[in-house]
């Protein structure tokens, strides 16, 4: 990447326009130039001189202030080796490094993630005499950062707190970061608040408060992000590019695009120019929020501002899409960004096939795979584990099967996530020996367990009737330190659920609150279940009672075992009270909930009430199908409603729903059962204005065959 100009060579990146007019300025006043002026002009850091140009050609003599600015400006134009060359060249020279220089090349190559040849030349400068200082420590530990060695970088500062030197700002900065990548954030945070309390030795500046709201964002806990932020505001420091873009990328994690926007603007407002980061963190947070156009759109006004969206910006734009589905603009989006000349990477073919998957277009995985193959990009873990998923979504158990073992014949790992996904794929398939199968492959190559994968296997032994081995494997994860998480104990509660003993199910669910893990909607119903298959219905209304106090909301699930246990109660209070909470939302709730809910009413007798309530449920706009109406039939006719029977049957064909011959058939047996031949007459006369299809297959001496009658009135 360089070019000669001269007697030496002149970088093509940045700065290569002012390095020459610097040669041409040092060239036009060499014989007044000294060995220190010359490091004046050579400080940029963008020469490069490859340690063997001659600079007595200048009429000066180098020295070490010379070639350290030389060893300085090499790394920071990333050129780690050359300033290794500058070094020897210094050591022929005869001139003796000092602490500056040994401090320069260990963060040329530290800055260049080559922490190795750091720690090589931090050891040389100790046995040369040479001790570190501060600036030594921190330079070493950003060597650990930039190599990703954050454990090492954690264990060096526990050493370097046993010397005289105590840490600073930047120290403790560095430290904090490695705790947030290492997923340490309560000790992160812990470090940021001793700064705060100790201002007088290591004030958090702009980078401190910075780097907490990145590990607020990465647990999780957005409201404290904007509190740091807050708080830096209100300790005199400005933001700068980087806090805003950390505070708009941990709302973006979240979807929240509505306070992203917010501080998008607030950037602006500040006087800062919005840059590729800010835009595509704006765009994420439109993605995640189920905007796949407004996220189009910031991507355009990126571009309308004059900036060049680079491969993280389209890879989100590829994502937004193909979150919701939209696979066609997802794989557009990739010919857009081939055509700009950015190429994409394994994570573009990842988010393309999980949307895939999503759409369920099995020639379009394959066409993916045949994509990224011709383009040169080897799948690595993580996208095999997303094009096995895809094909299992959509059934294709071969294609994920073949896809694994080619998986395996390149020598590409499988990790924990691999297999959790081959096992919950195969038991959502019935394949149960199949999961089982994958457990034990995954045992010989050691992969530690997780909580995925166990929840999954539970589950197959749960279908196979193999209560032992599930609890069997239930006690072998913690006791291999893999802590269970409301998931896999929401899939033990299941398994007991399924082999029908509540007692089990209840004390693991109290089990699972003393290792203190909050019960969750879909946990709280299983239990729910469990209850009502064991005939304890009074414990599923205290459940109820629970989850409101704790604020757990209730799911369908929920709505459904609640209803269940108010009729085995026969509690039509409490099941009313429950209806007129769900009716806010009857829009959203399934066919199956609803069919249920009119059940539960006709059952007990309350007509007048289940038909309210089917109102109701036509007005909210909720889907019904013919099940729904088989369900006011029956409990019409049981409570003897023959007109309001017909005027249901009129209301399906009004609404395009063809009534069954059972339907028909049970009227017209009704009509001769229940009240003789005077009411068999006034009914066939109703039904025969109905002049459907169905009723001319219904032989008309049907309607008058049968002998009781009826000892009540109909109505």
């Amino acid at each position: 990447m360089t070019s000669r100009s001269g007697t030496g060579y002149v970088s093509k990146g940045t700065g290569g326009k002012e390095i020459g007019q610097s040669l041409r300025l040092f060239r036009k006043f060499s014989s007044s130039i000294a060995g220190k002026t010359l490091k004046e002009f050579l400080i940029g850091g963008l020469v490069d001189l490859q340690g063997r140009i001659s600079l007595f050609l200048f009429g000066c003599k180098p020295d070490a202030e010379t070639y350290n600015a030389l060893i300085n400006a090499h790394g920071r134009a990333g050129q780690w080796r050359w300033a290794m060359n500058i070094m020897d060249d210094m050591l022929r020279a005869a001139i003796p490094p000092s602490r500056s220089t040994y401090n320069n090349l260990i963060n040329a190559c530290g800055s260049s993630g080559h922490w190795r040849e750091a720690l090589k030349i931090c050891k040389k400068m100790t046995e040369n005499g040479v001790g570190p200082d501060l600036v030594t420590h921190n330079i070493v530990l950003s060597a650990y950062k930039n190599g990703a060695q954050y454990s090492k970088a954690l264990s060096y500062f526990e050493l370097m707190k046993g010397t005289n030197i105590h840490p600073d700002t930047i120290t403790l900065n560095i430290v904090i970061d490695c705790l947030a990548k290492l997923g340490q954030y309560g000790k992160a945070v812990d470090l940021f608040n001793s700064m705060r309390e100790k201002r007088a030795e290591c004030r958090p500046d702009i980078v401190t408060f910075t780097s907490i709201i990145h590990a607020y964002s990465l647990c999780g806990q957005i409201e404290n992000c904007k509190a740091v932020f807050d708080m830096m505001l209100a300790e005199g420091l400005k933001p700068n590019i980087v806090s805003y873009n950390s505070l708009i990328g941990a709302y973006a994690l979240h979807g929240m695009h509505k306070e992203a926007l917010s501080v998008f603007n607030e950037l602006k407002s500040s006087g800062i120019r919005p840059d590729v980061v800010s835009y595509t963190s704006l765009l994420n947070a439109y993605g995640r929020s189920h905007q796949p156009e407004k996220a189009r759109e910031i991507f355009d006004m990126m571009r309308q501002n004059s900036w060049k969206p680079n491969l993280v910006s389209y890879n989100a734009l590829i994502d937004a899409y193909g979150s919701e589905g939209l696979l066609a603009e997802a794989v557009e989006v990739l010919r857009e960004m081939e055509r700009d000349g950015v190429q994409p990477n394994i994570v573009t073919i990842c988010t393309l096939l999980a949307a895939c998957g999503r759409c369920g277009q099995l020639t379009k995985i394959d066409s993916v795979l045949s994509a990224a193959e011709l383009r040169g990009i080897e799948l690595n873990t993580v996208a095999y584990n997303s094009a096995i998923g895809s094909y299992l979504s959509v059934g294709e158990y071969e294609k994920a099967l073949t896809l694994y073992r080619s998986m395996r014949r390149k020598k590409v790992k499988p990790d924990s996530a691999t297999f959790s996904i081959l096992i919950s794929g195969s038991c959502k398939m019935a394949k149960y020996d199949e999961s089982l199968n994958f457990l034990g492959e995954m045992m010989d190559l050691k992969i530690p367990l997780s909580n995925e994968v166990c929840s999954s296997v539970i589950c197959a032994y749960s279908k196979k009737g193999q209560l032992g081995e599930a609890e069997s494997l239930f006690t072998t994860m913690k006791m291999d330190g893999c802590s269970p998480d409301v998931i896999t104990y929401t899939a033990m509660i299941h398994a007991y659920n399924a082999a029908e003993n509540w007692k089990k199910a209840c004390a693991l669910f109290e089990e699972m609150e003393m290792d203190g893990i909050q019960p969750d909607s879909i946990a709280c119903s299983s239990l729910m279940k469990a209850f009502n298959r064991g005939c304890q219905p009074s414990k599923v209304l205290l459940l109820a009672e629970l989850m409101r106090e704790r604020k757990i909301p209730f799911i369908e699930a929920t709505f459904f075992e609640i209803i269940s246990a108010c009729s085995m109660l026969r509690d039509w209070r409490t099941a009313m009270d429950l209806i007129e909470v769900m009716e806010v939302s009857f829009s959203e709730v399934s066919v199956g909930l609803i069919n249920h809910l009119l059940h539960f009413l006709g059952k007990s007798g309350k007509i007048e009430t289940m038909m309210k309530l089917f109102y109701k449920i036509l007005a909210s706009g909720a889907d019904v199908n013919i099940g729904t109406y088989s369900v006011l039939l029956k409990n019409l006719l049981a409570a003897g409603k023959w007109r309001k029977y017909i005027e249901v049957l009129e209301w399906m064909e009004e609404a395009g729903i063809q009534p069954s011959l059972g339907m028909y058939r049970s009227i017209t047996s009704f009509a001769w059962k229940g009240g003789g031949t005077e009411y068999a007459s006034l009914i066939h006369e109703r039904m025969g204005s109905l002049k459907t299809k169905a009723m001319d297959k219904i032989p008309p001496d049907t309607l008058y065959k049968g002998q009781t009658c009826m000892k009540h009135p109909v109505q």
